[in-house]
């Protein structure tokens, strides 16, 4: 049986515009579980692999302090608010590609949706459309090629941006070019000393703030970079099968369908690796 059937009951139908944010979210639920030496295909993994570990590099450096004083400094409630505004305010991303997408009746639910935070939510900072039974449904450029059979492509580590693939990676420059409302903003005002930088810098820094409490599960993975790597691809088939991808297709993904597959063999040679890195890897820290 498919090993990502589980996550069905806990990942979103559409998943949020930032991958690494809700990758590491899905990450915690993964935790749980160790993680064979993947079989998925990565040809550029030697360089995904630098690109990673500048990321972490700079992550504890830079935006993990940031988000600590930044949660030192707010309450839950403030936290909540922000992330609620940030997401509210960038629905219109969400709209533009339901309609890209063909489907109207997704881009009249997220518009109502996106009204009613911005008016009775006073500008989005409040969540009153989720309890009139409109749920957050987003998506991305990205899944928009996808679902017009654009292939995924290579698996990407961006930099500073995280995981993406050679398809996903479309979704950066083209939503946040003609549909994210703070990009097209600062674009075309003119500020004298780059204010316009502040929104972002906080959003990143707010969502940065989030998986802190998570972060002690990717750490505690054997392999850190395959784990985020498979999570990733995992949350965007389902996102690009609102929440229930076809077996054959989750199959295919973990290389099941390939000719000579033999999973008691893939079992014994994951016991195997566990046991090899098990003895050899240090326990993660707690702080």
């Amino acid at each position: 049986m498919p090993t990502l059937s589980p996550l069905r009951s806990f990942l979103p139908r559409r998943g949020p515009r930032l991958p690494t944010a809700a990758l590491l979210l899905t990450v915690a639920l993964l935790a749980g579980c160790a993680i064979a030496p993947p079989r998925t295909d990565d040809p550029l993994q030697k360089i995904n692999r630098k690109v990673y570990a500048f990321n972490d590099r700079l992550d504890k450096a830079v935006l993990r302090p940031a988000a600590v004083g930044y949660r030192k400094v707010t309450n839950p409630p403030v936290r909540r608010s922000v992330s609620n505004f940030f997401t509210n305010i960038q629905m219109p991303i969400t709209i533009a590609n339901d309609l890209l997408q063909a489907r109207p009746s997704d881009a009249l639910g997220s518009t109502g949706r996106f009204l009613i935070n911005l008016t009775i939510g006073v500008g989005g900072i409040f969540d009153p459309a989720t309890k009139m039974g409109l749920p957050l449904q987003t998506t991305d450029f990205g899944i928009t090629l996808a679902r017009w059979g654009a292939p995924e492509g290579d698996f990407l580590m961006l930099p500073l941006l995280g995981p993406s693939t050679v398809r996903d990676v479309w979704h950066y420059p083209v939503d946040g070019y003609f549909f994210d409302p703070l990009s097209i903003v600062a674009r075309t005002h003119y500020f004298d000393y780059g204010q316009y930088y502040l929104p972002q810098v906080l959003y990143v820094v707010s969502m940065r703030s989030q998986l802190i409490d998570a972060e002690g599960f990717l750490q505690s993975a054997y392999d850190p970079y395959a784990f985020l790597r498979d999570a990733y691809r995992q949350r965007r088939l389902y996102m690009l099968y609102d929440g229930n991808p076809p077996a054959e297709v989750i199959e295919k993904m973990q290389g099941i369908d390939q000719q000579g597959f033999d999973p008691d063999e893939l079992l014994q040679q994951q016991k195997q690796w566990e046991q090899q890195h098990s003895t050899s890897k240090p326990a993660p820290s707690k702080n």
